[in-house]
């Protein structure tokens, strides 16, 4: 049988944010679930919201993940979406994510 180590709450939960930042480029920010994200993170749903509380507040975590990180499609899904967080990005940060939005639809 595989032995599990226990890993610390802050590896865990930048590993969480991780695999959401990923969810969110596969299938759409506004359409991440719990259950999706621990799939790929490789953890219970309940340990997401052990860490993170409610959707309200995980999406909140993984928005503000992804303005630290400079997630420039994450952050340009969250502005169009109307988030409250993604709209209080640095102005060069929005910037940025609005132009590689545009970008992204025309050929090279």
């Amino acid at each position: 049988m595989k032995q599990r180590t226990r890993k610390h709450p802050a590896d865990r939960k930048a590993e969480i944010l991780t695999a959401a930042l990923h969810e969110a480029r596969a299938v759409g920010y506004r359409a991440v679930t719990r259950d999706a994200v621990a799939v790929r993170a490789g953890c219970s749903p309940a340990l997401i919201s052990a860490h993170f509380g409610t959707m309200l507040q995980f999406h909140r975590a993984v928005m503000s993940a992804a303005i630290a990180r400079s997630d420039l499609p994450v952050i340009a899904q969250g502005l169009a979406a109307g988030d409250p967080k993604a709209q209080r990005a640095p102005e060069a940060v929005k910037r940025a994510a609005l132009e590689g939005l545009m970008h992204a639809g025309r050929p090279s």
